[in-house]
């Protein structure tokens, strides 16, 4: 489908880069992407998220193994880790003498939001000035070595890391994975539960064919069942315990 403009091409043609150049970004285009980044939605203008820039190799070396020992995390150009931050503004209010209810889970969500509309700026920004980026969702495994090496204080959680760094040829040349129908995602006001038939439609997209559900029980394992999504199910049941406020 012919895109109407170049806004939409960017966000179509957009993937996820995972192999960069020797190559540095420039500091004005570091300094573009992050400035987009805080142009980015956010709950009531309170920018409930900060952002840390990993510069150190040692904690990128530290990050990459912490977040299932991906290599390419320590070899990226620019990594940047957004975390939701309720705790700032709960600072403020307490510094001012204010009488401010505990953080709760709400809180923790509406940063979340933040961070995510916040990293997508970014990764849209990288995008449009030729350069890739990779979304490490890992970074929420392992919270006791993550909170260790990012120096988080009980309040801030490490929603999403995301690296970044000029795309290697292959990388620029690799397609992009193919998306679900639209009529699959978009569910007219309200929610419809779809049965196994319409599932197995859906999931097309991902697997093609697959008529004795092999794919399917594959990926589960692979992804689902795995060591590392119950770890990360572990992580964020410790995490939401910082937000057990009223």
């Amino acid at each position: 489908m012919e895109q109407a403009n170049e806004v939409l091409r960017q966000l179509t043609e957009r993937k996820s880069v995972r192999e960069f150049e020797d190559r540095e970004i420039a500091p004005e285009d570091r300094e573009r992407i992050l400035r987009a980044a805080l142009q980015a939605p956010t709950a009531g203008n309170q920018m409930l998220y900060t952002i840390i820039e990993v510069t150190d190799p040692r904690i990128r070396l530290a990050l990459s193994e912490s977040c299932d020992h991906q290599p390419f995390i320590a070899r990226a150009k620019m990594v940047l880790v957004f975390c939701a931050d309720p705790l700032k503004w709960h600072d403020a209010y307490l510094g001012a003498g204010l009488p401010a209810r505990p953080l709760g889970a709400g809180d923790l969500l509406l940063a979340a939001q933040d961070a995510a509309i916040a990293a997508q700026n970014a990764v849209t920004a990288a995008w449009s000035l030729g350069i890739g980026s990779c979304y490490i969702g890992d970074i929420l495994e392992n919270r006791e070595r993550q909170k260790e090496i990012l120096n988080l204080p009980d309040g801030v959680v490490p929603f999403s890391m995301v690296v970044f760094g000029y795309p290697t040829a292959q990388q620029r040349e690799r397609k992009k994975p193919q998306r679900a129908e639209l009529r699959y995602i978009v569910h007219e006001n309200a929610y419809r539960r779809m049965e196994m038939t319409e599932l197995t439609e859906m999931l097309r997209y991902h697997f093609g064919e697959d008529p004795d559900g092999a794919r399917l029980l594959a990926f589960c394992e692979r992804k689902f069942n795995s060591g590392f999504s119950r770890e990360m199910t572990r992580s964020v049941r410790e995490y939401l315990k910082e937000f057990d406020g009223q």
